[in-house]
Order: C-alpha cells, then sequence, then structure tokens
C-alpha cells in the first residue's frame, strides 16, 4: 500500500449571491477534474440553484459532518455569518480562512485517481443513523403509544381532547401563574357546555400540562368555572420544577421512570430539537438524556430520554412541529448516558460523479479495505482567521492576555456585523462595557468574555474567563490537541507508510504499549494508535516521539508537564487509531435526470407511504449512493475525502465559488 500526498483539490462550499429573499433557494456544489500531480485529481466547482420542492426546506449550506458525539461543533461562527451581498468581497474575506494544510491534513492512503462528484447537493443526501450500545440502528418505523402493563393504574393518561380544549389565552395564563409571573393567586376557566365530562378534561389538561397546578370546580353567577391554584406555593413549585418529582402520584408504579423514544430531525442539531421540545412540553432540558450530539445539516435519527413525560404527550407534539418527528416509544428505568453508543450509521449520495465505474469500484474498495486517515475534521479548528487550536495554545501557555486578544481581536472571515462593531470598539477602547454594547446577542463567546472582564476586571482575565461555559472553554485545548495530532500522524504516515514498526504503539485492553522488534509481524496498521499529548500518555520509541517533543517546545509548552495549575486545562491525553475501516460499506452507482429528486427513501418517507421515484436507466447524470458505519469521535468527511480525493477547507470552496458566480 502507497500513500499520497494532497496538493490543491478543493471543495467549494456555495454562498448567498441574491438578496435574503431567495435564502430558500438550494445550492449545490460540483468538483470536476482538473490537473493534479501524482495519483490525485485536481477539482474545480460550479454551483447551481434549485427550488426546494418540499415543505422542509433544504438547507442552503455545506457543513461538514462529523461523528462527533458530545463535542462542539466549531463551525457555528460560520453559521451565522453574514454571506450576503457580493461574492467576490465575502470569498476574499475567506482568504484567510484555513486549509486543510493548516490543520496537518495533508495524506491519503489509497492509490486511486480521484474524481468528481455533488456533496450534499441536499442536506437530505446526508443521513446519520445512530447505533446503540448493544448494536441497534435507530430507525424510526412507528408512532404508536405503549399501554401500561397495569391496567387498572389509578391514573391514566390523558385523552386527546387534553391537549385541544385549552385555549391559547388559557394556555398563556396557565403558564405566566405557574412560573409566578404575575400576582395572581389562581386562574378561572370557564366551562363552556358544562358536563362532568368536560370539566374532567379540564382538570386533567390543566394538571397534566402545568405540573405543580392543583384545580377545583366553583360556581359563580350560574356558571361553571374551573379553578387553577398552586397547592403549596412557592415551595411546591420549586420541587416541581426540578422535574425530579412531578406529581408522584400521577405516574404508575409498574411504568418505567423514562420514555425512551427515536428522534428523527432534518436540519436541526441536537440540542435545538431539545430546546424545541422542552419549550412545549414546558420543562427543563437537562431531564433529556441522549448518547450523542448530532450534527445540523443532515437527516439524523437517534435516541433521547426524558424523565417522567408520557409517550402521548410526546406523540402529540408530532402535530405541531415542523423538522422533526418522535416515534418508537417505550419505558425504562434508565435514563441514556452520553457516549454510550457504538457510532453512527451513514446513507451519503454524491451527485453528478465523473469517475469512471473501474474509479469508483477502486475508491470504494480501497475505503472498505484500507479505510481512511482518521484526521480531526475541518469543523475543529473553526472558520475565521483566529484558529481555535490558537486559543488552545494560548490556554497552555498560561498566556492569558493572549488569550482574551485573540477571542476578542478585529479579524479578516465572515462574521456577523455586530460582531466585526464589537471587536472593532475592543480594539480602539479597550473597554468591555463599550464593546458588548456593540452586542446585541450577549450569548456568544466573545459576549461572554466582556461579560466577565466586566465583572472580574481587566486583571483578572482568568476568571473572567470562567464564566465561559466549560464545554466551550475545554474546547479550544481539545483543539489544540486535535492539531498536535493530525500534524504528527501526517509525518509518521510519511515516515513509515501503511505498516507498523517497532516503537510503534497499540492498545492491549485501555494500556497503551510499545511494538516491539520481534512481535511487529503480528500487528498491521489497523492497530496503531497516536497519543494526543496530556501527562498520562506514553509517546512513540521512533522518530515522531522526537516530533511531538519538537512540535511541543516550538509552542513553549513542555511534553513532560502537561498539567496546568487550573485543574481543568490539565490534559490527560488519549489516544487514537491513525487508519479507520468503516464497516458494511456498501456503494451503488444509479442514474437519475432530475437533480431535486431524492434518490432513496428515509424513515419519514417509509412511514407516509412515500414512493421511491422511478430512475431511468439512462439518465443524464450518475450519483453515487454509499452507506457504511463509523465509531464515534470519527468523522464522515474525512472518509468522503479519501473517496473523493479533494479539500474539505471552506477556504478553497468560497475561492473557486467566487469564479463560477463571475
Amino acid at each position: 500500500m502507497e500513500t499520497v500526498e494532497m496538493n490543491s483539490v478543493s471543495l467549494k462550499r456555495p454562498h448567498s449571491e441574491d438578496d435574503v429573499a431567495n435564502a430558500d433557494e438550494i445550492k449545490r456544489q460540483k468538483i470536476s477534474e482538473n490537473s493534479q500531480t501524482g495519483n490525485n485529481s485536481g477539482q474545480s466547482v460550479e454551483t447551481v440553484k434549485e427550488q426546494p420542492d418540499k415543505s422542509l426546506l433544504e438547507d442552503t449550506k455545506n457543513e461538514i459532518i462529523p461523528n462527533e458525539e458530545g463535542e462542539e461543533q466549531e463551525d457555528e461562527e460560520l453559521e451565522d455569518s453574514d454571506e450576503d451581498g457580493d461574492p467576490e468581497s465575502f470569498a476574499d474575506m475567506m482568504k484567510h480562512g484555513l486549509t486543510e494544510s493548516d490543520v496537518g491534513i495533508t495524506k491519503f492512503v489509497s492509490s486511486h485517481k480521484g474524481f468528481s462528484g455533488i456533496l450534499k447537493e441536499r442536506y437530505s443526501d446526508f443521513v446519520v443513523h445512530e447505533i446503540g450500545k448493544d448494536g441497534r440502528v435507530s430507525h424510526l418505523d412507528d408512532f404508536s403509544v405503549p399501554v401500561d402493563d397495569e391496567v387498572n393504574s389509578e391514573v391514566k393518561d390523558p385523552s386527546e381532547e387534553t391537549f385541544t380544549v385549552l385555549s391559547d389565552e388559557d394556555k398563556q395564563r396557565l403558564e405566566e401563574l405557574q412560573l409566578l409571573k404575575n400576582k395572581e393567586t389562581s386562574v378561572a376557566i370557564e366551562v363552556i357546555e358544562d358536563s362532568k365530562e368536560k370539566r374532567t378534561v379540564i382538570h386533567q389538561a390543566v394538571k397534566s400540562l402545568f405540573p405543580g397546578l392543583e384545580t377545583k370546580t366553583e360556581d359563580r353567577d350560574g356558571k361553571k368555572y374551573i379553578i387553577a391554584y398552586h397547592a403549596a406555593g412557592k415551595k411546591a413549585l420549586a420541587k416541581v420544577r426540578t422535574a425530579t418529582d412531578p406529581r408522584k402520584h400521577s405516574w404508575p408504579k409498574s411504568r418505567g421512570s423514562y420514555c425512551h423514544f427515536v428522534l428523527y430531525k432534518e436540519n436541526k442539531d441536537t440540542m435545538d430539537a431539545i430546546n424545541v421540545l422542552s419549550k412545549f412540553l414546558r420543562v427543563k432540558p437537562n431531564i433529556f438524556s441522549y448518547m450523542g450530539t448530532k450534527d445540523k445539516r443532515a437527516i439524523t435519527v437517534q435516541e433521547i430520554a426524558v424523565l417522567r413525560i408520557t409517550a402521548q404527550r410526546l406523540a402529540h407534539l408530532n402535530k405541531c412541529l415542523m423538522n422533526f418527528k418522535l416515534g418508537n416509544f417505550s419505558y425504562k428505568n434508565h435514563p441514556l448516558k452520553l457516549g454510550e453508543l457504538q457510532g453512527n450509521h451513514f446513507t451519503v449520495v454524491l451527485r453528478n460523479i465523473t469517475g469512471t465505474d473501474d474509479q469508483i469500484e477502486q475508491a470504494m474498495n480501497s475505503l472498505r479495505e484500507i479505510g481512511f486517515i482518521n484526521y480531526y475534521g475541518m469543523q475543529r479548528f473553526g472558520t475565521t482567521a483566529v484558529p481555535t487550536y490558537q486559543i488552545g495554545r494560548a490556554i497552555l501557555q498560561n498566556n492569558w492576555s493572549e488569550v482574551m486578544d485573540l477571542i476578542l481581536k478585529p479579524r479578516p472571515g465572515a462574521e456577523k456585523g455586530y460582531l466585526v462593531k464589537c471587536r472593532e470598539e475592543w480594539a480602539k477602547t479597550k473597554d468591555p462595557a463599550a464593546a458588548l454594547k456593540k452586542l446585541p446577542v450577549k450569548r456568544c463567546v466573545e459576549g461572554q468574555l466582556l461579560r466577565g472582564l466586566l465583572k472580574y476586571g481587566m486583571k483578572n482575565i482568568i476568571s473572567a474567563f470562567g464564566i465561559i461555559p466549560r464545554n466551550n472553554r475545554l474546547m479550544y485545548i481539545h483543539s489544540y490537541q486535535s492539531y498536535v495530532w493530525n500534524n504528527m500522524v501526517s509525518k509518521r504516515i510519511e515516515e513509515y507508510g501503511l505498516k507498523a514498526v517497532p516503537g510503534d504503539l497499540t492498545l492491549k485492553g485501555a494500556t497503551a504499549v510499545h511494538i516491539e522488534e520481534g512481535d511487529v509481524h503480528n500487528y498491521t496498521i489497523h492497530d496503531v494508535v497516536m497519543p494526543l499529548p496530556g501527562f498520562d500518555v506514553i509517546y512513540p520509541k521512533h522518530k515522531i516521539g522526537e516530533a511531538y517533543k519538537e512540535m511541543l517546545v516550538a509552542d513553549n509548552l513542555d511534553i513532560n508537564n502537561m498539567r496546568h495549575k487550573i485543574r481543568d486545562y490539565s490534559l490527560s491525553g488519549a489516544y487514537r487509531k491513525i487508519i479507520i475501516r468503516p464497516q458494511n460499506v456498501n456503494w451503488e452507482v444509479v442514474a437519475y435526470d432530475d437533480p431535486k429528486i431524492p434518490l432513496f427513501t428515509t424513515d419519514l418517507d417509509k412511514l407516509e407511504g412515500k414512493p421511491l421515484p422511478v430512475l431511468p436507466m439512462d439518465g443524464k447524470f450518475r450519483a453515487l449512493k454509499m452507506e457504511f458505519s463509523l465509531p464515534p469521535s470519527t468523522y464522515a468527511t474525512m472518509a468522503i475525502r479519501e473517496v473523493l480525493k479533494m479539500d474539505t477547507s471552506i477556504k478553497n470552496q468560497t475561492q473557486l465559488n467566487t469564479t463560477w458566480l463571475r
């Protein structure tokens, strides 16, 4: 097996050419061949727009989809960027962005010639199904609600009418009462068309939808009213709103405390979906649990668990929520835990491919038999001229003024206008209050740091930085670890190729050991791991071990002292396989004429009985449909990069995009 160095292949990212009114237009990216040295092919890109033909709008951006569980996605900054106006000026800004070589992504493992294709022409061309710890792939295939074993349960699930009997005005008043937002001590709901059954439904609706409230019936002026009130004042409300003990008597003893369900979502990330569910259910997001976060720009299917919310209440949301569906309900006695999954199964369509059948066969066979380099993908490192790994490096150096400067200083790149103004104000005045006034959205990292500086002062940057949520802070140092790992793996493959050599590392259980000279024949490249730098790892015993030290010395860091005086920023390190061989790899080349038609059916399509369009035998275009499974914390885009031989950086995408838009 030989390795191939990457030179200048690029994938284009589309952006808005027209004004905001055209934001629902679909943009496509095409990689077409030009020349490249060695066995690789270069690609240039063109973009074509299409109108959506579904009520769930297709995405307008091509983003990198990681199979990254429970980790921050650093490409979110670009999602909010201003891309309207002159396409040349946008591409000019992106000239300051990163390329793959900037973050150590320089090698391929396969020798086939790359070919062109449209990556994520529609977000529905990228589908992710979670694989649970038992190996079962999550699918949405059942909307039914389970029936309790305890038939004579003292409390039955609310009827369908429960969810519609209250008017929007009633619900607003009840929510304000529940949250103690006004001085009212009760809310009176007049019973129209009075009957005992109608009163029962209203009682049940209030208690089901607004935990913490009690109800009673009163006669007023000859009319019946349901009176909602707090049974025991603020203490009872506080207890309920912890979501650990909502109305004990209302949950059957035989029923598991957690309702597990499958979440099918389109163009929405996991936390956004949970926040929407929380809002509609009037509960806190922390009563939901999941095994991994899924990216926004795809169709994804995963399991979620929620504490003491009935399947019927969840199923009702299918009638009023856009872009996602809930189903496959069951009750269990345990929540889900982050990381408790085997990985994800991907279904990807690459449209308008130019490769011959032999090229495609060679590329896909290589992916199945050899795999791809397990690089950290581009979204790990941010999208502006200040990469996240630089901030992580400054944290590890204990250089807090540099941390502050890197986060707040002006930089070229695609950002919202208010962020640009905030940075300019900071550069001019170094006044956190003045810079903060330029931010309408204070929850961004810049806003949080400025609030911290306002609270703790410019001489206490460490405490000010600590206001930023912990996961966001750790994202920076994890980005630096990833940057080092990518660079070292490229050096390792360049130096020793795709075979195990003495001095490499492999795992025996959870422990890393060196491969010895006499034992090397028992190992392949698929057994080799490389360390992310930290105080609790060992390093290879060949040239790459020294290369780690040299790289950290150049960054003013001591590889033998990775403990930080602030415990959160001490890096213990970890091990990561350098080559990943996807499982369950399958592919098919199909012909089609209409670029808007779907080329496979989703779980929702199947539930709704939508047939797959009949495809012509000799269509104008060809598409590669590929499926594969990956373990957690690996990037699907790196697998696709290996097949097409392309650069996935936004910098290259947008620069090529400008040429087409001219």
